[in-house]
């Protein structure tokens, strides 16, 4: 199986570039030689993926965040070539590592590159979302980990803000969340399931899954499965900010917040449509601001897959 390794240097907060001679000797010892780049600016991993694909390489090697794994994800979904036979191996090398917590590879570097060479691949899930972009241009991306709207969305983006903030890992989303809390209004949104007419009611955001965790090991949507077909949402409603600060945020790691009143669950669905009024309300996927309501969320099942560490 021909490999291509991805390495972002700034991944663990900065330290994967001298850490990078030890992950070569252990892949090396496992996969034999190797084809490597080191990603420089945004983009790149995306760029890469898609022209290995067309070459010919079958197997992804990521040493580096989930914004890492995700751009090497849009980079196999936009070849071309049909992305369900390539193989997508997250190696947890970053900060977060919702995508390895999600999947289940192991967080133990070591224990995951060994069984690289060894162990079988299952399909895998993905999520395709099509929104309006930053700029008002329609924008299609692919994900693995969660789509998120509203405040969490917001939320999202102020924990990314600076790259120093960004290093903080989970402590990061926790930071940036009373500024959001305290000055977000619920506004009104509209959901329409599977193609049937939409709904609409006053929404504080809201988190849609393909893996249970996001945010650094928060059990955001501990329902989900990444292999299941279907769609999963936590949908948030009207809930005070001093409640929200202090009663819902310290639930969100075991998955807690699910008991909250304002807070309900939806399973088993395949599209999801989200539209808004005429207030901005922020997307994100899997950690990374791509645009603004309208969207439309869309499972496509067994798209690519990974290594099987179950």
């Amino acid at each position: 199986m021909r490999t291509k390794v991805i390495v972002n240097p700034m991944a663990a907060k900065g330290r994967m570039a001298k850490r990078w001679p030890w992950y070569r000797a252990r892949l090396e010892a496992a996969l034999g030689p190797l084809d490597v780049s080191f990603t420089e600016r945004a983009g790149d991993a995306t760029r890469w993926a898609c022209e290995a694909v067309r070459s010919g390489v079958e197997r992804f090697v990521v040493l580096g965040g989930d914004g890492s794994v995700n751009e090497t994800l849009n980079g196999m979904l936009s070849s071309g070539v049909d992305a369900s036979r390539l193989t997508l191996s997250p190696m947890p090398a970053g900060t977060g590592n919702d995508t390895c917590r999600g999947v289940g590879v192991p967080l133990d570097p070591a224990a995951a590159i060994d069984a690289l060479a060894t162990r079988p691949t299952r399909p895998l899930d993905v999520m395709r979302v099509e929104l309006s972009g930053l700029d008002g241009a329609p924008v299609t991306r692919h994900g693995l980990i969660l789509v998120s709207f509203g405040a969490p969305a917001a939320i999202s983006r102020n924990a990314s803000a600076s790259r120093w903030m960004k290093r903080l890992g989970s402590v990061a989303y926790y930071l940036a969340t009373p500024p959001v809390v305290l000055t977000y209004a619920a506004r009104a949104t509209r959901i329409a399931i599977d193609g049937a007419p939409a709904e609409e009611r006053a929404l504080f955001g809201g988190m849609i899954a393909g893996l249970p965790n996001g945010g650094g090991g928060m059990k955001l949507v501990p329902p989900a499965r990444p292999d299941d077909g279907l769609l999963d949402m936590v949908e948030l409603g009207r809930i005070g900010r001093l409640e929200a600060l202090f009663k819902l945020m310290p639930k969100l790691y075991d998955g807690g917040h699910l008991a909250h009143p304002s807070v309900s669950l939806r399973q088993g669905m395949r599209s999801i449509r989200l539209e808004s009024g005429d207030a901005e309300t922020l997307v994100d996927l899997d950690g990374e601001t791509v645009g603004r309501l309208p969207a439309t969320v869309t499972v496509l099942p067994n798209a690519i897959r990974v290594p099987d560490f179950r």
